[in-house]
């Protein structure tokens, strides 16, 4: 079970711990400071981080000659209407855009494989799973 401990510090800014690392988050400017990453950017690096070390991991394993991983992220709010095969009309959709560059000797069979892996890595497992969320709310008076 992983765990993060985030707390507000000034304006938006949040310091988020993380076991023995932190970092500071916050919104841009105009919303916030713009002195960290907002959390969609947070979100898009744990996909990304994800993505490239599942797809290494997966080509070692085989030993592939698979050298570097590049993964560049978007996030976007799109109408269900404007992507193709959608069902809902006016729905919105969160849309996540992955352009990843495998670079190494790799052929096309290997190209279609980890095209395929890159689906499987676990964090865009959870993003496309069925989420629960458990919350207890505490008011500390002071």
């Amino acid at each position: 079970m992983s765990t993060v401990s985030v707390k507000s510090i000034e304006n938006l800014q949040v310091r988020v711990e993380l076991g023995n690392h932190s970092l500071l988050a916050d919104e841009p400017p105009g919303v916030g400071d713009g002195k960290g990453p907002s959390p969609y950017d947070l979100l898009l690096s744990a996909l990304g981080s994800c993505t490239v070390m599942t797809l290494l991991l997966y080509a070692r394993r085989k030993e592939w000659a698979l050298r570097d991983v590049e993964v560049d992220l978007a996030h976007d709010r799109v109408y269900v209407e404007d992507v193709e095969g959608a069902e809902e009309d006016g729905a919105v959709l969160e849309q996540y855009s992955l352009d990843i560059r495998l670079i190494g000797d790799i052929d096309e069979a290997q190209r279609e494989r980890l095209a395929y892996i890159a689906t499987r890595c676990p964090v865009r497992r959870t993003l496309t799973g069925t989420p629960h969320f458990k919350e207890t709310v505490t008011v500390v008076a002071g």
